[in-house]
């Protein structure tokens, strides 16, 4: 099992103890350590990028319980030093932190949100009636994400076991392993690119003005 340090921590830099390096089908080398502080591929968000040892992180998955770092060259040694792409990292949680607000508006309006895409430039979330058939419009959900980022709201993460939550101020949590900003004022503006009906689902498309 890997410890997911990004769980709790902001941290961009740290060593962990290299548990296993090993070459796999593709000729790229599968990386185990006893912890991690990357965020793999999952849950809506693609994964962070970054370093191990000073070698490039190709990608990072998810193996169950444990979190896989495939790198183009092997590395060695007992202990392994972690260095996430800064710039990456902000913008993968701007993009999620947004796409959680995008689906408290939309329950607001009455509608529950169930499957979130928060890859940056193909951001979407997907809803199905809850109390109300009725679309919101864009102008509704907008302002209502306005004034939660105007507000400031803080980001507030609770672990329990394998069950991870995250919320903003008062908001609801969410069960999340995602990354997200620690607060809603480093928000850029939410920008409702698309609403539509399809197949009975609200389908909602989000862009972010930064």
């Amino acid at each position: 099992m890997t410890e997911r340090r990004y769980y709790t921590s902001d941290a961009l830099q740290g060593d962990a103890q290299l548990l296993r390096c090993a070459v796999n089908e593709e000729g790229l080398y599968e990386v185990e350590l006893d912890a991690t502080l990357f965020h793999p591929q999952g849950g809506g968000q693609p994964s962070d990028q970054g370093a191990l040892n000073g070698v490039s992180v190709v990608r990072v998955e998810n193996r169950g319980e444990t979190v896989c770092h495939i790198l183009a060259q092997p590395i060695a040694g007992e202990r392994v030093t972690m260095l996430i792409d800064a710039d990456c990292r902000q913008r993968h949680t701007r993009w999620h932190s947004a796409g959680h607000l995008i689906g408290y508006a939309g329950e607001q309006s009455g509608w529950r949100p169930v499957k979130a895409h928060h890859w940056p430039g193909e951001g979407r979330i997907t809803f199905v009636a809850h109390r109300s058939d009725t679309l919101p419009t864009p102008e509704e959900l907008s302002a209502i994400i306005a004034g939660w980022i105007a507000d400031g709201l803080e980001r507030h993460v609770a672990v329990d076991g394998e069950v991870r939550e995250v919320r903003f101020g008062d908001l609801p949590a969410y069960r999340c392993g995602g990354t997200h900003v620690s607060s809603l004022a480093d928000l850029p503006e939410v920008v409702l690119t698309q609403i539509k009906l399809k197949k009975g689902q609200l389908v909602v498309n989000y862009a972010l003005d930064a």
